[in-house]
Order: C-alpha cells, then sequence, then structure tokens
C-alpha cells in the first residue's frame, strides 16, 4: 500500500480488508481528500467531506477555471490543479480522491487514484459501461482501499426500516417492483449541432473529453431550440454538454435511467439480495443516434435467490408511470417519482429509500420486527461512511462491490433501450446471448491516448 511522502513514520499502515474497507490511513490521521470536477454536484460533496472532522480539504482539480471558482475560492487553503493527471502525479500526499466530474470519464480518473492506492469516492454511475465498472471493481479489490458511490443511502433509518419490512415478510412474496423518475430535467431526444463556437480561455475542452470521441465545442443551443422552452427549471438548459447537460448525450453520460437508477435501485437490491438479472427488456420514445430518448422504459428479470422468488423490476422516466395501484387513498397523490414494491400479500410504496404499506390503516395495523439492518447516522452518509472507511471503519454501503452491480444494471438497461428489444444476459461471461450488435455496448473504444 502507497503511503503518502513523508507520513511513513507517523501513519501506521492498517490490514487490508475487502473491497470499501481499511486503506492507507491510520484512524488517527486526518484524510487529505482531492477533489476532481468540483464545479457541479462536487460540490456538495465536498462539503460533506469537509463535515468531517477527520477530513481535509486539501486539492482542488477542475478542467473549467470558471465554473469552479465559486469552489476554490471556499477552500482557499487548497491546492489548485486543471489536469487530475498532473495532481496525482505531483502530490503524494493525497489520501482519497472524490470523482464528481461528467459520466465518461468516471472509470479513467478512478482507475489513476486506484494504481496510486488512494480512497475512491466516486458519484453515480460508477462507470459508463459495463466493462468500466468489472474493470474499477477489480482494480479496487486490488488496491485494498475504501470506495463509495452515491447512491441514494440504503443505510439511512427509513432504508433500513424498508428492508426490515420486506424481510419480515409485511408484504408476503414479491415479484415485481416499479421504479419512476421525474428526470430528465435536461435535453434528450435532440440531435447534435452542426456549428461550434471558440472554446474559452477557462475550459480545457480536450480535457473534458476525454477518452470519449472527439466533436467541436459547441457553448449554447441557438434561440429557437426546442431546449430554450424549457428554461422553467433552474438549470443551464441552453448549454450544449458542458455544464450539465452531458447527461443526455450518449458519449458523456447516462441518461435519466443512468442519473437516477442507482438511487432508486440501492435500496432495492439490498432489500431484495439482488445481483444479476437473467435478462432486460427496454423500449423508448425514438432512439436517436447520439442522444438519450425523451422517455424509456425497462425490466430487469432476476432469478430466485436466498428463499425469495424470481422477481422482475420495472423501470419509468421521462413522465411515464406505473398505473396508480388500488390501494392508495383518493386523497393521496400518486408522486412524481417513487418505488412500489408488490407484495403477494400487499403494496409498499415509498422513495428511494423509505417505504409504507398501502393503503395506511395496514401500515396502523402492522408491528414493525426488531432493528436488525445496518444504519448509519452521519449527516452526510455518503461522505461520512467514506471517510471513516478511509480511517479504518467498516466498508462503506454503497462500495465499489455495490456501486458496480447498480452501475451495470443501469447500463444493461440503457443497452436493451438502444437495442429497444429483450436481450438476454450471461452475467459470467459479460456478454449478452442473443444479440451480438448489443454486444458492442460493453465496451466502448475510447480515443486515441486514453485507456483504463
Amino acid at each position: 500500500m502507497r503511503q503518502a511522502a513523508g507520513a511513513a513514520a507517523a501513519f501506521t499502515i492498517v490490514p487490508r480488508h475487502v473491497l470499501g474497507g481499511q486503506g492507507q490511513t491510520a484512524p488517527s490521521g486526518k484524510v487529505n481528500v482531492a477533489g476532481v470536477g468540483i464545479g457541479g454536484v462536487g460540490r456538495s460533496f465536498l462539503q460533506g467531506c469537509a463535515a468531517e472532522e477527520a477530513a481535509r480539504i486539501a486539492f482542488l482539480c477542475d478542467v473549467d477555471q470558471q465554473y469552479a471558482k465559486p469552489v476554490f475560492d471556499e477552500y482557499p487553503q487548497a491546492k489548485r490543479y486543471r489536469d487530475y493527471r498532473e495532481m496525482l502525479d505531483k502530490e503524494p500526499g493525497i489520501d482519497a480522491v472524490l470523482v464528481a466530474t461528467p459520466d465518461h470519464t468516471h472509470a479513467v480518473i478512478t482507475m489513476e487514484a486506484l494504481r496510486r492506492g488512494k480512497h475512491v469516492l466516486c458519484v453515480k454511475p460508477l462507470t459508463r459501461t459495463i466493462h468500466e465498472a468489472r474493470t474499477v471493481v477489480a482494480a479496487a479489490h486490488k488496491a485494498g482501499v475504501a470506495t463509495q458511490v452515491t447512491a441514494s443511502s440504503s443505510t439511512s433509518e427509513s432504508a433500513a426500516r424498508l428492508c426490515e419490512m420486506i424481510w419480515d415478510g409485511a408484504i408476503g412474496e414479491i415479484r415485481e417492483v416499479h421504479c419512476w423518475s421525474n428526470r430528465p430535467l435536461w435535453p434528450q431526444g435532440m440531435e447534435r449541432p452542426q456549428d461550434s463556437d471558440p472554446v474559452p480561455a477557462h475550459l480545457d475542452w480536450d480535457l473534458w473529453i476525454g477518452p470519449a470521441p472527439m466533436r467541436p465545442f459547441k457553448e449554447k443551443w441557438g434561440r429557437d431550440h426546442l431546449v430554450m422552452k424549457q428554461a422553467k427549471y433552474n438549470y443551464p438548459y441552453d448549454a450544449v454538454y458542458h455544464p450539465w447537460n452531458f447527461r443526455g448525450w450518449w458519449d458523456f453520460g447516462t441518461g435519466a435511467l443512468g442519473d437516477m437508477g442507482c438511487h432508486h435501485l440501492n435500496t432495492l437490491f439490498r432489500a431484495l439480495k439482488l445481483r444479476h438479472p437473467t435478462s432486460v427488456w427496454g423500449s423508448s420514445t425514438k432512439v436517436m443516434a447520439e442522444a438519450t430518448p425523451l422517455a424509456c422504459t425497462v425490466a430487469w428479470e432476476f432469478p430466485a435467490r436466498e428463499g425469495m422468488p424470481p422477481v422482475t423490476v420495472y423501470w419509468y422516466d421521462g413522465g411515464i408511470k406505473p398505473p396508480r395501484p388500488s390501494e392508495l387513498e383518493e386523497n393521496r397523490d400518486w408522486p412524481e417519482e417513487g418505488n412500489l414494491y408488490v407484495g403477494s400479500k400487499g403494496k409498499i410504496l415509498g422513495n428511494t429509500d423509505s417505504g409504507r404499506i398501502i393503503p395506511d390503516s395496514k401500515m396502523q395495523s402492522y408491528t414493525p420486527p426488531p432493528k436488525t439492518a445496518r444504519r448509519s447516522n452521519y449527516k452526510n452518509l455518503a461522505t461520512g461512511e467514506w471517510i471513516a472507511a478511509c480511517r479504518g471503519g467498516q466498508p462503506a454501503s454503497c462500495n465499489f462491490d455495490i456501486g458496480g452491480l447498480l452501475a451495470e444494471a443501469v447500463q444493461l438497461g440503457n443497452i436493451a433501450v438502444r437495442r429497444g428489444r429483450k436481450l438476454t444476459w450471461d452475467a459470467a461471461n459479460a456478454r449478452f446471448t442473443n444479440d451480438e450488435e448489443a454486444n458492442k455496448y460493453i465496451q466502448e473504444p475510447y480515443r486515441d491516448g486514453w485507456s483504463l
């Protein structure tokens, strides 16, 4: 295990543990955190790390110096970089790395950190492709460091109670679950703009593109473009790729499913003890060559496991919802996003990490079982668990073993959407058995000069 330069005498190496377990930072030491991709969602996770007394925000890196300026100003003591490779090469004192860049660069940055023995927190989804997910998880095992993915927590009090209710048989055998999201909140279903704009001096466009195919920089859509009509949301809808709107492009993002699926599936996977599906089906509005569709539906079929029957998990986005259950009282809203567990003895309605039996009269008469599921009580569960794991505590609840499964599930769904059909999945060999064209999406080529 690599140690920070000059720190070998001060720190004692703790034993390596399973993935997400004890890493290189001793319980007595502060965790020096480096943030990569700090201008967007990275800011809130940096704040979560900074709230932990055991952590120090020591290094900051972003390809857009203007977009990241408020965060640079928030941590004036942190050393600043534009290129994460230069930062990792020059700063052996880094203990842990937050990766909060667009989806297409998660894997390459994470791998560079893992090779150097750094703990890693990555925003969801862990990777953009299945091959990347399996490569990153294997590398994290080899490094023996603390890892975490920022999916909605499965160790909150509400998530733990949901798991205990399901394990208690509160609604009997569960053979189907419906998950729906109000995303996308960014443009999807569009063609690539044909013209280009000069790259601003504050942005390293080549580094932002990273391993993806190069394309001209385009700052904003034309004023007559569809996305201009959606400016009611407080997001930069007129931006084409950066910031925020990378999510709607296959080369850079993973659409509404990739963005929100890990949140909806994390506690669900824990409660139902899921791992790999045997098949996945996808359907959507018009499939574009380069952009994710306006709306889609997906169904994953999972086999029986650990005393639980086979289950099908359904996904809906872009304004599509499952039918409203008759058990839901007429005076209660059918939520814009949620999870519905359908059991042989009833239904549980909730969001990504909670749930109650419907109708409420059944919930009121239900006696909850003893508390047996793991719970975390950090103010920010994702960062709190991770910093504790970096200092030798138990593995974070969405470590890369779990985060890799979630990333693989959402990418399977996206591939099925792109193919518009049911695909049979051989998880052991990481291939589809009924569609060779679909197998091309498992590992996609990198631009020259980039590799895992």
